[in-house]
């Protein structure tokens, strides 16, 4: 039987980060548990570029651009959604899901979700670097393995532009 399982570790790998400003407060958390990962798994910081946008809603079109730019080999999205009074939060988060797995399904990189869509800002708080950990951390390792994933499979990435 043959099993496939990603590694982490990897050194030359481009990274793209997209980000969120808006509850900056708690996306600021995820993106520094992304570049700990990111450190911690030896890649680069001179290969990392992240990309700050309005709201959780413009992340899959800039990493769409990103994907399609041939600079990177994963993209990791970080944002949050904290619900409010309307309704507001379950178009932001349904689309903002919709857009960043569609283009997930559509490329030949990772495209990772790392968008905390919660309730309250307690429960962010809580997966930003809180009791239940970092998805920002997770988001980053997930980046990692499935690059590994894909070449193991065979699956030819991003060409160099070296």
């Amino acid at each position: 039987m043959k099993e496939i399982k990603g590694i982490t570790t990897r050194e030359n790998l481009r990274i793209g980060l997209v980000a969120s400003s808006f509850n900056e407060f708690i996306t600021r958390r995820l993106l520094d548990g992304a570049l700990e990962a990111l450190r911690t798994n030896r890649v680069k910081e001179d290969l990392i570029t992240t990309v700050w946008v309005p709201g959780s809603f413009e992340l899959p079109q800039v990493a769409s651009i990103m994907v399609d730019s041939g600079q990177y080999e994963a993209i990791v999205c970080l944002g949050t959604i904290i619900k409010g009074e309307s309704a507001h939060f379950d178009y932001i988060s349904s689309e903002t899901t919709r857009g960043i797995g569609g283009l997930a399904l559509e490329s030949d990189i990772p495209v990772i979700f790392g968008v905390l869509t919660v309730y309250d800002t307690q429960q962010a708080i809580d997966r930003a670097g809180g009791k239940l950990g970092n998805k920002g951390y997770d988001a980053a390792l997930a980046a990692l393995e499935m690059v590994s994933v894909l070449e193991q499979l065979e699956i030819p990435l991003v060409e160099s532009n070296d």
